[in-house]
């Protein structure tokens, strides 16, 4: 539990006796201010003591590691929650904007054969208020560095439709409360039919990116086995009920592995699958990964991926290299709570958790 789970009466409740207005100026601390409960100054002190030794309070997120890259550009945290669960965010700075990639889930279910994530295992799902914490987390770091924070993207660990429910909840928290607009939201799935279905029934315009990766089934279901489930076809349906009913355009994700999903026949399925949904594709290399090194997995040559993009944009595809961030303190794509959280685990005595529910 978090104190972003709680809701305007349950503060009120933490409150005791307090005007209902000081309910109202705590529930402000929190999102506008970006304070703990014992520096929101507008409260009085006494009520500030209080709140700061209330467990009711206490953080979700407790700091097992901290990792700066890219110049101190990029910037992961690894996080412990109740249980010894671990997660993991990333906060980029570019030139012009700064995003936070949070996580969904702590573990991921979805067993893709090339990310880090899915060879830890599924543990549990992240709760509305761990979710919004962590956007909490990145913005005050934003601060810091005398910058904002502009982007959310759901890219972290975990697969956001399998916990729809809570990231819809933390969705609103983040565009009504932390006022980060809904189109500089955007939420990553592997393909799941009924989350992108329900998806496309929300009032918000946040972003959806779907991680394809193979354009035919046969490849897809060994890299992505939810494929299994949702085949590509399908997929493809349900992505024009997304389009005709938020009329908004779909972005692809595609890790180049080199000999794997980088040949010309790749090219040729991924324009044909992505002309027909107007889709934009990033291109990203592949990051290494100890399972993904181990399946003989590895990120195509720069060359390669260069003319990959060139090859797709040729057949009048949308398509941009998206730049990789984070590498060496293993914060990029699919590189997310591989040995890290693990190795920290183990050293602050906790029994990681690693069975795959696939």
């Amino acid at each position: 539990m978090s104190r972003y789970d709680l809701g305007l009466d349950e503060l009120a409740d933490l409150l005791g006796d307090a005007p209902r207005f000081r309910a109202q100026q705590l529930y402000n601390g929190l999102y506008t201010s970006l304070a703990e409960p014992g520096e929101i100054h507008v409260l009085p002190a006494p009520i500030r003591r209080e709140l700061a030794a209330n467990e009711g309070l206490k953080p979700a997120l407790l700091l097992a590691r901290e990792a700066s890259a890219d110049d101190g550009a990029t910037t992961k945290w690894l996080f412990r929650l109740d249980g010894d669960d671990f997660i993991e965010t990333v906060l980029m700075h570019h030139p012009k904007h700064s995003t936070a990639c949070i996580s969904s889930q702590a573990g991921c279910a979805m067993a893709c054969q090339f990310c880090a994530t899915g060879d830890a295992g599924y543990s549990r799902q992240l709760s509305v208020g761990e979710i919004v914490e962590q956007v909490v987390w990145a913005a005050r770091s934003a601060r810091a560095s005398g910058r904002r924070l502009n982007n959310v993207v759901f890219m972290g660990m975990g697969e956001p439709m399998s916990n729809l429910p809570r990231v819809f909840g933390a969705v609103e928290r983040i565009i009504g409360d932390l006022g980060i607009g809904a189109r500089h939201l955007t939420i990553s799935t592997v393909g799941i039919i009924p989350g992108i279905d329900a998806f496309a029934k929300r009032p918000e315009q946040v972003n959806l990116a779907v991680s394809l990766h193979a354009a035919n089934d046969e490849l897809r279901d060994e890299l992505i086995p939810i494929n299994r489930r949702y085949p590509l076809a399908r997929l493809y349906d349900s992505l024009e009920r997304y389009m005709a009913t938020t009329h908004r355009r779909v972005t692809f994700e595609w890790a180049l592995m080199d000999g794997v999903n980088d040949r010309d026949s790749d090219v040729e399925e991924l324009a044909e699958f992505a002309l027909g949904l107007s889709a934009h594709v990033n291109v990203i290399p592949l990051n290494a990964t100890v399972g993904a090194d181990s399946r003989g997995l590895r990120g195509s040559p720069a060359q390669r991926v260069r003319s990959f993009c060139d090859a797709l944009t040729a057949r009048r595809v949308n398509a941009t290299i998206r730049r990789t961030r984070g590498s060496e303190i293993a914060a990029a794509c699919g590189q997310l709570a591989g040995a890290t959280a693990s190795e920290v685990a183990l050293s602050l005595g906790a029994k990681p958790r690693v069975e795959l529910n696939a």
